[in-house]
């Protein structure tokens, strides 16, 4: 007890000013809980590159399994659906495991590689790939059946599609049609689905089926909409079938939303020999003919701010600030539209020396995502294949697309009548009809073809 007491008392004399004593006390030791350290496996995702990228091909890998990798480096290389592109890793660390290999795809968000913190991490990481893989493997052969055609009991109410038809023969046979089970298109009840759940075997003379165009055409009337099936071809004997390339896949995707626009097309004849001068002028310095017919098409619109406007949500014009002209490229494999930005700000050397670059970036696929998704208006160039004139495709989310044809000589007369032969190309202007009219598309027209036939403003 006297040594517990100078204990307290040596406790108190330690706090100086205060006199009060406190009695220290045996307690019983606490239970710490020290904190578990987990292992950090990450994952490298496939990253989405462009706005309209869904899914990634891996070109090729810079790294190997088991390279050591530092923050901001390149680790793999994706083609998107407009380029190739290098993917930079986040973090430090091991690339313990490549999960998609070269030449294979993934969907943008899935993950193409694991990267380990330690060396000690990189058998859990392949455990854990390997446990993805085999997981992804039984999910893909344990696939759920097929639901049940429309009428097969359930507990949860489901909407009944039938044809009229179907609907009056039940009625008469006394037929419940929630119970028959719907063998048309998306299940759909048909007259035959009926005879059938009532024991009636029709004459095969007097069975007519609905077509699937009627059925689909029927469909929306039930509110339920459908797609007709697509139709299936002959295969030609000897014939290859070659799936698309990420690219095709994006281009073949935009020209079906293209379909969706109301577009209308207007032709104008446009004198370039004054063009042709100058094209002679420049050209030793770098220029050439598409920069010069960017250059026009740009101080254009200037001037027609409602042809470089485009419909995004069918409600209302989006006017925009900047003019980029994007120019359709042929590059091995698809098309591409590299972008020059701000094309009526940029004199024509500036703008030439800026589109040569954007060629090579796109033919080596380095185009950057704001280098082919910034357009405001579309010019496209055959004349130089001998093209004299075509019709382009109006690409989404813009009002216009040109389409420029060769420049040949042609028999032209003037006011008084009098023959002369001239250098005349044809251009084909589509246009989206819900933000660009007529009347607009043609003073837009009558400017450009001013421009091309009294060039020196190019030069300015």
């Amino acid at each position: 007890m006297a040594s517990l007491q100078s204990s307290a008392i040596s406790f108190s004399s330690s706090l100086g000013r205060f006199s009060t004593t406190r009695t220290m006390l045996p307690q019983k030791p606490r239970n710490y809980k020290l904190p578990v350290v987990e292992s950090k496996i990450r994952e490298i995702f496939m990253p989405a590159l462009s706005s309209t990228m869904t899914e990634g091909k891996i070109v090729s890998w810079v790294k190997s399994e088991g390279d050591v990798l530092s923050k901001g480096e390149s680790v793999v290389v994706v083609e998107s659906d407009k380029a190739d592109m290098d993917v930079e890793t986040f973090y430090d660390g091991i690339l313990a495991v490549i999960v998609v290999n070269e030449g294979e795809t993934a969907l943008v968000g899935a993950p193409i590689g694991l990267l380990a913190e330690t060396e000690d991490e990189i058998a859990e990481a392949k455990a854990k790939a390997k446990g993805q893989s085999g997981g992804s493997s039984s999910g893909s052969e344990s696939t759920p059946e097929p639901q049940s055609p429309v009428g097969v009991s359930s507990d949860e109410p489901k909407k009944i599609v039938a044809t009229p038809n179907a609907k009056k023969l039940a009625k008469q046979h006394k037929i419940d049609i929630n119970k028959v089970n719907g063998t048309g298109p998306f299940g759909r009840i048909t007259s035959e689905d009926v005879e059938k759940a009532a024991g009636i075997t029709p004459a095969p003379s007097k069975s007519i089926s609905p077509p699937p165009a009627a059925a689909t055409a029927a469909a929306p009337a039930v509110g339920t909409p459908a797609k007709a099936a697509p139709v299936s071809l002959p295969e030609i004997p000897g014939s290859t079938v070659v799936p698309f390339t990420t690219m095709q896949v994006a281009v073949s995707k935009n020209m079906m939303e293209s379909l969706s626009v109301p577009t209308f097309r207007v032709g104008y004849p446009v004198i370039t020999d004054a063009l042709d001068d100058l094209y002679l002028k420049v050209k030793k310095k770098g220029v050439t003919m598409t920069a010069l017919l960017a250059k026009a098409a740009a101080m254009a619109l200037a001037q027609h701010p409602v042809v470089n406007s485009s419909c995004k949500d069918g409600k209302s014009f989006t006017y925009n600030s900047s003019i980029n002209i994007a120019v359709a490229v042929a590059i091995n494999g698809g098309l591409i539209t590299p972008v020059l930005q701000d094309a009526d700000k940029l004199d024509l050397y500036l703008l030439s020396q800026k589109w040569k670059e954007l060629v090579e970036k796109a033919r080596a696929k380095q185009l950057q995502p704001h280098e082919y998704n910034s357009g405001t208006f579309t010019l496209s160039n055959l004349g130089m294949f001998g093209v004299d004139r075509f019709d382009a495709i109006l690409p989404p989310g813009q009002g216009a697309i040109m389409a420029v044809g060769a420049s040949k000589p042609t028999p032209v007369a003037n006011a008084d009548g009098f023959f002369s032969v001239k250098n005349k190309m044809l251009v084909n202007v589509t246009a989206d009809h819900r933000v660009v009219y007529g009347a607009d598309l043609a003073a837009f027209l009558q400017t450009f073809s001013k421009i091309i036939e009294n060039p020196d403003s190019l030069t300015m």
